[in-house]
C-alpha cells in the first residue's frame, strides 16, 4: 500500500510539473481540441497600464517562434485567454479586438466575418473566465467562453487577421506576443 501511495504522489507531482503557473493561472502544457493534442507554445500576460488583464497562451501542433512561422504553419492553433482582472466589460474587449484588427488588417476589419467575430463577445469577462479562440487549417475561426460556443465561420483571410491581433506588427501587447511565441 505504501508503494502505491508513493507512486501516485510521484504521478501527481510529475503531471503538475508539466503545467506552468502564470500570474496565478495554471497553464496546462497540452490541450486536446477536435481529437488533436496541441502543445503550449508560450504564455504571457496582457497588461493594460499597470493592470494584469488576462493570461494569454498559444497552443499549436509544433513549436512556433516567429509570426512568419505562425502564419505559415498549416496546423491547428488555439489562443486561450484566462482572465485575471476582476471585470472586463464586453465593450472593452470588442474595442481591443477592433483596434487589433484595424492596426494589423485594416481592410479586413470592415468585412462581414470580422464584424461577426466582434459580435460574438456579448458578455463581460470576470476573473476566472476562459475564452478560447480556435483557428483551424482550413481558415475556420471559432470561439468559446467558459466552454459555451460563441460562434464560428470559415474565412482564411479573417482567420489570419484574428491571429494578427496578437502577432501582427502592432500587437495589443508586445510582451504578450513575445511570451506566446515562447520568448517571454
Amino acid at each position: 500500500m505504501g508503494k502505491l501511495a508513493i507512486a501516485l504522489s510521484l504521478l501527481i507531482l510529475s503531471s503538475q510539473a508539466c503545467a506552468m503557473d502564470v500570474a496565478g493561472v495554471n497553464v496546462p502544457s497540452t490541450v486536446i481540441i477536435h481529437q488533436k493534442t496541441l502543445s503550449l507554445n508560450g504564455s504571457g500576460i496582457r497588461r493594460k497600464f499597470f493592470f494584469k488583464v488576462y493570461v494569454g497562451s498559444l497552443y499549436s501542433e509544433r513549436k512556433l517562434s516567429t509570426p512568419a512561422q505562425l502564419l505559415a504553419d498549416p496546423g491547428e492553433k488555439l489562443i486561450r485567454m484566462n482572465f485575471v482582472y476582476k471585470k472586463v466589460e464586453k465593450e472593452k474587449i470588442v474595442e481591443a479586438f477592433t483596434e487589433g484588427l484595424s492596426n494589423n488588417s485594416p481592410i479586413l476589419r470592415w468585412s462581414s466575418d470580422a464584424k461577426a467575430f466582434l459580435s460574438w463577445f456579448k458578455a463581460d469577462f470576470v476573473a476566472g473566465d476562459t475564452v478560447d479562440i480556435f483557428i483551424s487549417p482550413d481558415g475556420t475561426v471559432s470561439a468559446t467562453h467558459n466552454g459555451k460556443v460563441l460562434g464560428a465561420f470559415r474565412n482564411p483571410d479573417v482567420a489570419r487577421a484574428v491571429l494578427l491581433i496578437w502577432f501582427g506588427e502592432k500587437p495589443a501587447d508586445k510582451g504578450l506576443k513575445e511570451g506566446m511565441l515562447g520568448k517571454g
